[in-house]
């Protein structure tokens, strides 16, 4: 429903910065099979205060029909000189001078709304772009690659994303229950799109 309803400003902003739109939402598309609206507000209020006055450390939650995490948007920031152009100034860079709950209410701020979040689903493509050798791999284990990123983290070697590709470790429910690919939910959902589109 939400692919649906949102799928023209995804495709635009996608069209904008030159990533794939199929690509960009199979890697968030199992965050949506999991995402409550429920959940999320009930535990973001007191989440959000103990991000913004102590850091990750202390509340790094997902946030979001994307399920985004601040550190996840952090790690983003770290990166941002990697960014070029006009998505390189969609980010606010921290600077010592900053005072750093500003900071961590802005990075909340922003992963509250789809449309930011889907710059920092830009800028992570992006990003793995850049850190990735990724035009040696194929279509499919691209998109499993990128997506195993997504979920395990980009901060992370080549070689351990790639061994976490097929681990079954990712559950669709809100307790924990049977787990699944990430990677092979991506794959699934990306596959299907394909299909629709001939």
């Amino acid at each position: 429903t939400f692919v649906a309803e949102n799928e023209n400003w995804m495709i635009q902003l996608s069209e904008e910065y030159n990533i794939s739109y199929p690509v960009a939402v199979a890697i968030v598309f199992p965050e949506l099979i999991r995402y409550s609206s429920l959940r999320d507000k009930m535990e973001i209020t007191l989440l959000k205060s103990l991000y913004i006055y102590h850091g990750e450390d202390y509340a790094n939650f997902s946030i979001g029909q994307f399920q985004m995490k601040p550190s996840f948007a952090e790690s983003i920031h770290q990166k941002v000189p990697l960014l070029k152009g006009r998505l390189r100034n969609q980010f606010r860079e921290k600077t010592i001078n900053n005072d750093i709950r500003k900071y961590r209410a802005s990075i909340v701020k922003d992963l509250e709304q789809p449309e930011s979040q889907f710059l920092y689903l830009i800028a992570f493509l992006k990003i793995c772009g850049t850190i990735y050798n990724l035009e040696e791999m194929d279509e499919d284990y691209r998109l499993k690659f990128l997506a195993t990123a997504y979920n395990f983290s980009f901060q992370k070697s080549f070689d351990e994303v790639e061994k976490m590709t097929d681990k079954k470790f990712f559950y669709t429910k809100l307790v924990k229950a049977e787990s699944y690919s990430y990677s092979d939910i991506s794959a699934f959902w990306y596959n299907n799109y394909q299909k629709n589109m001939k």
